[in-house]
């Protein structure tokens, strides 16, 4: 199932963001503003560039996707849910104690999971891991990892950039998702990753720099990433927090709250009416 059509995919995005919403809204807590950032991202990757099956979740062959931002799991779920691993009505369950879609991903109990995440700073090791892997057993499988722009802020994810460019892993692919806030404000004002191009260029990535919301740019950098030969490659997407709903958007207030039932009817109608 590969949609190319790029309305298609704004369709497809809009609806992962409806289950975002309904989602957080639904548990009562949740990260709403960096989910909404990485949808667009996740809607290419799992639409149209992924190598993937629902119905083998685990062959060996697949691609592999790290959410290293492990608290955007709302915005994992609902593009899995919407890709066919699990039932959509199952996002309604978020967090519950009875459900398996926990607040950060459990590669153990929900089906596409490639890894559990949740501590930051952590998944482009394990997706140098998967990458070189891959590498050694000839598999041929292409690596994504998302990472979130004040992550990047952990030293772990530079020690892994160095492994990354020193195993030469042209077959791994990490996405910033540059929304410019994170829990307590601006990313610039907390502790500042920029440049963040520049400093992943000195690391040896071959570098693009995309609007993250922008379905062909997306599209033409992993592609382009696909070609690149003898080192990784790391995509900064500038995004916006809280995309697609007009009172969370670029507020980092809306990083890790849900919204009220008022908020959550304004949320879902505003989407419907982008659809």
């Amino acid at each position: 199932m590969k949609i190319t059509d790029i309305e298609e995919l704004k369709k497809k995005a809009t609806e992962i963001r409806i289950g975002i919403i309904e989602g957080v809204y639904g548990a009562k807590s949740g990260h709403p503003g960096g989910s909404l950032s990485c949808a667009d991202i996740l809607t290419v990757l799992y639409f149209n560039q992924m190598n993937i099956d629902p119905m083998k979740s685990k062959d060996e062959a697949r691609d592999r996707f790290v959410l290293s931002k492990g608290h955007a799991a709302p915005a994992l779920y609902s593009t899995l849910a919407h890709r066919g691993f699990f039932n959509i009505e199952e996002l309604k369950n978020l967090r519950r104690l009875d459900s398996n879609l926990s607040g950060h991903p459990d590669m153990k109990k929900v089906p596409g999971v490639d890894a559990s995440t949740g501590s930051l700073g952590q998944g482009l090791s394990i997706a140098n891991g998967m990458a070189l892997s891959s590498k050694i057993n000839s598999k041929g499988i292409r690596v994504y990892c998302l990472l979130g722009d004040g992550e990047i802020q952990e030293g772990q994810i530079w020690e892994a950039a160095m492994t990354s460019s020193h195993y030469k892993l042209d077959n791994l692919c990490v996405i910033v998702d540059n929304n410019n806030l994170q829990i307590d404000g601006e990313i610039d004002k907390v502790m500042s990753p920029y440049p963040i191009d520049e400093k992943f260029k000195s690391f040896g990535f071959n570098v693009i720099n995309i609007d993250g919301h922008n379905m062909e740019q997306i599209i033409k950098a992993l592609e382009t990433a696909k070609t690149v030969k003898g080192k990784p490659t790391a995509i900064i997407a500038k995004t916006t927090k809280g995309k697609g709903v007009s009172y969370m958007e670029g507020k980092a207030g809306w990083h890790g709250k849900a919204p009220n039932e008022d908020e959550y009817k304004q949320a879902i109608k505003e989407l419907k009416k982008g659809k």
